[in-house]
């Protein structure tokens, strides 16, 4: 099952490895064009703004399901087993709430952002702000996994270590 996991979430690290390398093109062909030539090409500032957006929030979902972001570890790995689940059910509770409430708030903006234009490529701004509905989702479906995990008992010793700060690999190379 984890495999099959780390399948699935490969796609997004390519992702985030395109876009920063687009990223980089973008605004380095810029750089050397304004300088070198005194010319430059606005589609790649707008662009790069764009895919930085998505660079962001997919790295955000791909970071979360690694346990990778900021936490109180230093409370958490004072309690002993019982007391890191509460933990871990109760902030997982609450980025699940969180991440419902930004993909419903991407719900409701959506007709209005389909309706806009980027001033530069004409792009409809949905394909910018719709990375709400990926990253609110996804985020939204790990953290209720992760919920039904301790509540159903099929969490482990080395995921409760790992939302505890224990473990500074992540949790596919420790699966391999």
């Amino acid at each position: 099952m984890q495999r099959m996991i780390d399948y699935l979430f490969r796609p997004l690290e390519v992702a985030i490895v395109v876009l920063l390398a687009a990223m980089v093109i973008m605004v380095f062909g810029n750089v050397v064009l304004r300088y070198g030539f005194n010319t430059g090409i606005v589609v790649s500032e707008e662009m790069s703004r764009y895919l930085f957006v998505w660079l962001t929030f997919i790295g955000a979902v791909v970071t979360f399901r690694e346990n990778s972001h900021m936490g109180v570890e230093t409370l958490v790995r004072q309690f002993p087993r019982f007391g890191r689940l509460i933990c871990m059910v109760a902030s997982n509770v609450i980025i699940f709430f969180c991440s419902a409430v930004f993909f419903w708030g991407t719900w409701m903006q959506a007709p209005i952002n389909a309706s806009m234009t980027a001033p530069v490529t004409g792009l409809s701004m949905i394909w910018v702000y719709g990375i709400g509905f990926f990253t609110g989702g996804a985020m939204a479906i790990i953290a209720l996994i992760r919920i039904v995990r301790v509540l159903t008992g099929y969490i482990t010793d080395e995921e409760i270590a790992s939302f505890a700060g224990e473990y500074t690999t992540p949790a596919r190379e420790r699966a391999e």
